[in-house]
């Protein structure tokens, strides 16, 4: 495939249809931007032999254009010595480099037309790669992104999350049964009442006795 024609159907190519097709859009979005790179690095070095035969063929010109100056002269001073034979003779190769100037005219023209289509290539090319640059940057964000919430979720499920939550278990039962313990070394740590909390126990006695007295005085009053 020439690279005119793979210019084109890089450009032509629709790089979201490409990476949708793709297994691994990650690794097609590198080949496809190193596949730009070097038909862009092709294209520039095709343009830069066009800008140097144009080049060359302009000095070809240039010499021509001295040489039928040359012969003009040359065409002059046969007349001048009466000549015409040696003067028609200086004419014809006089036209000989015109029409050689001519024609590497044409061929500069072609080459001038073939390098406003390289410019128009290159141009294309910029914008395809920095186009696929910034999807290569998104799908790499993404898939980043991706990565990482798997490795969190396979982190969480993971034996390792599992066994961590099996030992809090076991470290709350631990914590329960010595708060277990405490509670039941205080279970009859009383010991036996006081004379004073007796004595104040049969006062308090004394008192609901009357006050049951009074409120039975009270309903036999009202019956």
């Amino acid at each position: 495939m020439s690279i005119f024609s793979r210019t084109r159907d890089i450009v032509a190519a629709n790089v979201t249809e490409i990476l949708d097709r793709s297994e691994d859009p990650a690794k097609m979005i590198r080949m496809i931007i190193l596949e730009m790179e070097e038909t862009l690095v092709e294209v520039r070095a095709s343009a830069a032999r066009t800008i140097a035969d144009q080049k060359e063929l302009r000095r070809h010109i240039d010499k021509l254009d001295t040489l039928q100056q040359d012969w003009t002269e040359k065409a002059q001073l046969a007349l001048s010595k009466d000549r015409e034979d040696l003067a028609k003779a200086a004419l014809v190769e006089k036209r000989k480099a015109s029409d050689m100037a001519e024609q590497l005219r044409a061929e500069i023209g072609v080459l001038e037309d073939a390098l406003k289509a390289s410019e128009q290539d290159i141009q294309n090319l910029q914008n395809k790669l920095q186009d696929a640059r910034a999807r290569q940057n998104n799908i790499m964000t993404r898939l980043e992104s991706a990565e990482n919430r798997v490795r969190l979720r396979s982190m969480y499920n993971g034996d390792k999350v599992k066994d961590a939550f099996s030992r809090f278990d076991i470290l709350e039962r631990r914590v329960d049964e010595a708060e277990g313990r405490a509670d039941a070394l205080r279970l009859g740590s009383e010991g036996p009442k006081s004379l004073g909390d007796e004595i104040a126990a049969l006062e308090t006695n004394d008192q609901v006795d009357e006050e049951l007295e009074a409120m039975k005085r009270s309903m036999k009053k009202e019956d």
